[in-house]
């Protein structure tokens, strides 16, 4: 095991809970895992599963009180929110997953106040993940979202273009809002060696096809629901435990993560970036793209903005000049 310290998986109940606690376990990261879930019935089922499968050296314990639940966590990985169904975007979700994040970032606050990392899962999660953060009273270091779907999905996308392994689909990147209005980069990938740049624009893979590939990872999430009939739980059950992992101090994480971003270009927001996730907290690194991948980029920032200040009209959050009194650890 990576470590003996209290990990919370919130949300337990759900398909993506349950499935983010199997994977921690498997995966060894901690002896010790606390299920939570308003909805009992479910929770006892999922824990009564987790039994059935015969682990060893865990101790999962669940529980549907949100103080014995946080209460002496270092660890909490949140899938709380309520799910997208069909038809719907991330966005619809703002004003009902707003508030459960207000709620959860309070409850952070009062119970578990020296966690060390938090990842938050569910949609809109760029803005979801700012309002734990501002009323959690946590660094912005130690708060991530999951965003690396989008990349993985544009990997799988090139991957089935070309008819290569996914092992041959390299540093896919996908930056800005976790939603339909991100920044989807050609810059930085390469397929079977050769830069992605290279190929856009040929025989290989004409420029209506690499439009046609952004349109479909920036629908990922759509797709699944139209195919499966519910919203994805596997994928981001298992890459937002290997986001936790790497708090944990384990294997390094591979992806983007959404983090808060304070700097000379935006400001004030939770986004996709390139980061090193480690024991320390969220370390963000550079980014650098074509003048076309920084102009989308910048419109996903305003996006963002957009969605953040309808959060600020609902009274969800105060305005941000105010938010170094919710938060002494915003600038």
């Amino acid at each position: 095991m990576l470590t003996d310290e209290k990990l919370t998986i919130v949300g337990a109940a759900g398909m993506i809970g349950s499935n983010m606690a199997q994977t921690a376990i498997m995966m060894g990261l901690t002896s010790n895992i606390c299920l939570y879930d308003p909805y009992a019935p479910g929770l006892e089922g999922v824990a009564e599963e987790l039994f059935h499968c015969g682990f060893e050296g865990v101790n999962i314990t669940f529980t549907s009180d949100i103080k014995e639940a946080l209460t002496g966590a270092a660890y909490i990985v949140n899938s709380g929110g309520a799910a997208r169904k069909a038809g719907m975007t991330r966005e619809d979700l703002l004003k009902g997953n707003a508030a459960i994040a207000e709620e959860f970032g309070k409850n952070v606050r009062t119970y578990c106040p020296d966690v060390k990392h938090i990842v938050i899962i569910f949609n809109p999660a760029d803005i979801t993940g700012l309002i734990t953060l501002l009323y959690s009273g946590l660094k912005p270091s130690q708060v991530t979202t999951l965003a690396a779907l989008d990349s993985t999905r544009l990997r799988s996308e090139l991957s089935k273009h070309f008819g290569v392994s996914m092992d041959k689909v390299e540093n896919c990147r996908t930056y800005g809002g976790h939603g339909e209005q991100m920044a989807v980069f050609a810059s930085t990938a390469k397929v079977d060696g050769k830069p992605l740049c290279d190929l856009i624009g040929t025989s290989a893979l004409s420029a209506e096809q690499w439009a046609e590939i952004q349109q479909k990872v920036t629908k990922g999430g759509a797709n699944i629901i139209a195919l499966r009939g519910r919203s994805s739980f596997q994928s981001p059950a298992y890459v937002s435990i290997e986001m936790i992992a790497a708090a944990m101090g384990g294997k390094a994480f591979r992806w983007p993560a959404g983090t808060y971003i304070s700097n000379d270009r935006f400001d004030h927001i939770m986004m996709a970036w390139e980061t090193a996730i480690t024991s320390e907290g969220v370390v963000c690194k550079e980014i650098k793209g074509t003048p076309e991948e920084e102009k989308a980029l910048a419109k996903s920032y305003e996006h963002l903005c957009a969605l953040r200040d309808e959060v600020i009209a609902m009274g969800v959050l105060p305005p941000v000049s105010e938010w170094n009194k919710l938060n002494p650890n915003i600038k």
